[in-house]
């Protein structure tokens, strides 16, 4: 089962164009990186995954419910990770996780997150607010917003920049044991290849608004074996090739 299937989507700012009949799935169980420069259409696509931006055309389902004709829904089943510098400075990070809690209707802050906020040592911190937060501590907070109600689709944009190694590693293993049992699936928007070439089941780069290359699991594994091109290369090869054709 796809927990998000983007169809033909399109989205612009004025009359500026930014995504161009972008198309794809994310599968239960599946972590699904999203490649690209800046300024190519990424963030403009979690946009209107959260919600955030109406697309001009083309269709979103998350969890199986249009986003469009069943919002509330769809949102259900989205954890979403905003941006650091997004976050309510004047909250503390507890009140930040109460709001997020209530706003998905649950009685309390999940075990798991709570547990997960002691393993990313930000629970020393929880009762400070944000506006003092370093750029690491508030890209905690962001993601322990995102995992909140167990979601079926966890929308990661850059989620490990500012994250010391350690905490990095604890929540890839947090994301991995999520995707093990097939409770969700996660669609992570980066520039980090290691994260791709290590943890990446799909990839696809975003070039000019549209998607100008894939790499399903086979592909991936491929690539990852020994005497390969290798990700990195084969990476440069798509944008050449398909900055040729534009």
């Amino acid at each position: 089962m796809n927990v998000l299937e983007v169809v033909d989507l399109h989205a612009r700012y004025g009359k500026h164009e930014v995504l161009r009949g972008v198309s794809l799935e994310v599968a239960r169980g599946t972590w699904f990186c999203l490649l690209g420069p800046n300024g190519v259409g990424k963030s403009t696509l979690l946009h209107c995954i959260s919600g955030r931006l109406a697309p001009a055309a083309g269709t979103l389902r998350i969890a199986g419910h249009a986003l469009a004709s069943a919002p509330a829904a769809a949102k259900r089943g989205l954890g979403y990770a905003c941006a650091p510098e997004q976050l309510p400075g004047l909250l503390t990070g507890r009140q930040c996780l109460e709001v997020y809690a209530l706003a998905k209707e649950l009685d309390a802050i999940d075990a798991e997150v709570v547990s997960l906020a002691a393993e990313l040592r930000f629970t020393p911190f929880i009762d400070s607010f944000v506006d003092t937060y370093s750029l690491g501590t508030r890209q905690k907070l962001c993601v322990l917003l995102a995992l909140l109600g167990d979601p079926q689709l966890i929308v990661l944009d850059e989620a490990f920049n500012g994250l010391d190694p350690r905490s990095a590693l604890v929540l890839k293993r947090h994301l991995r044991e999520r995707l093990a049992t097939r409770r969700c699936g996660v669609l992570l928007a980066t520039h980090s290849l290691d994260i791709v070439e290590r943890h990446a089941d799909a990839a696809a780069l975003l070039l000019d608004g549209a998607i100008a290359q894939r790499w399903h699991a086979d592909d991936l594994e491929r690539l990852r074996s020994p005497g390969s091109e290798g990700l990195e290369r084969a990476l440069a090869a798509a944008a050449e090739s398909a900055e040729r054709e534009l």
